[in-house]
């Protein structure tokens, strides 16, 4: 099989070529060729921008083409445009952010989607992300009618994951001591390990299927609990949670899912109980969370440990927090 991948050298694009490579496809990238150039020299490599300079796909033909980084739908319906008479198959590459309302768990494919005033807003942000995810899907399935895997991805962990939303949690578990957390250990939560969502992205291109499916994981959401308890395991740490409820961290003004992540407020709750039966049926599988704990840290141990993360609270925002919480 000939693949095509948009992107390809960051988080999940990396994991899609690598699991297409071990699964002994050519591969060729498409990029700008700004962000690790010295990847996979056995692959083909394209240079382009896909805002304007997608002349580097001209005249090529592939058999299936994963878009991994598309936002807004000018630029996905461009790339998709381009390319549907010169290949079979097309993942794009969404997320379950599409949906319009997370009030309640259990969502499918079926739910409905949010929109927006204006289909031609192009600035990316809390509000718009999700509706624009839909319209970039639009664009890609009027291009390539039922030929399209739009893979609606949860939140995406593990090696290289540039977020650091799941990261967060396995590092600050390593780093010991009382440890703010929210709700209460069965508080459930959904993640996918970008290594499984990369190897059925692969597996589901060699099949040619298409449809949305709510790509996250693991089979049903798992407690909180017990993704800290791996994380303690994992690093050997003597780290204790102290469960805090929502009102306290709405009072507090504690950002949900970026400033303590894989927390959503409970008129949101749903973003992490979405039903992903459509994607298992279909070949989606989940390593077990200790694995994907184990590598997350020892991938993050590899990185300056004292920059910090993208997401999670500081070290002062947490200390300031539990002391308010215990004098409360």
């Amino acid at each position: 099989m000939k693949l095509l991948v948009l992107g390809g050298t960051v988080f999940l694009g990396r994991h899609v070529v690598e699991a297409a490579l071990a699964r002994g496809h050519a591969v060729t990238l498409f990029n700008r060729g700004q962000h690790n150039p010295e990847l996979y020299p056995e692959a083909e490599k394209l240079r382009g921008d896909r805002d304007g300079g997608l002349d580097a796909l001209a005249g090529r033909d592939w058999d299936p083409v994963g878009d991994t980084f598309a936002y807004v739908p000018r630029l996905a319906g461009d790339a998709a445009r381009r390319l549907a008479d010169h290949v079979g198959h097309y993942t794009f590459v969404s997320s379950i952010s599409v949906y319009a309302d997370f009030k309640r768990p259990g969502l499918d494919e079926d739910a409905a989607l949010g929109t927006l005033p204006d289909d031609g807003v192009e600035e990316v942000n809390g509000e718009t992300y999700g509706p624009l995810k839909a319209l970039c899907e639009r664009a890609a399935e009027a291009a390539l009618p039922g030929r399209v895997n739009h893979v609606r991805a949860g939140l995406i962990v593990g090696p290289h994951d540039q977020s650091d939303r799941f990261t967060y949690w396995v590092r600050r578990a390593a780093r010991g001591g009382e440890m703010l957390a929210p709700v209460g250990p069965d508080y459930p939560v959904q993640w996918v390990d970008v290594r499984d969502l990369a190897e059925w992205i692969v597996a589901v291109a060699e099949a040619g299927t298409a449809g949305a499916f709510n790509a996250t994981g693991p089979e049903r959401p798992l407690p909180l609990g017990r993704l800290l308890d791996a994380c303690r395991r994992a690093a050997g740490s003597d780290a204790a949670a102290t469960w805090v409820d929502e009102a306290f961290l709405t009072e507090q003004k504690v950002g949900a899912w970026v400033e303590l992540p894989l927390w959503a407020p409970a008129e949101a709750a749903g973003i992490m109980q979405v039903d992903c039966a459509r994607a298992r049926a279909a070949g989606l599988r989940f390593r077990t969370v200790d694995e994907t704990v184990a590598d997350t840290l020892a991938w993050d141990r590899t990185r300056p440990q004292q920059e910090a993360l993208r997401a999670g609270l500081t070290p002062e925002r947490e200390a300031e927090l539990l002391r308010a919480w215990r004098t409360r």
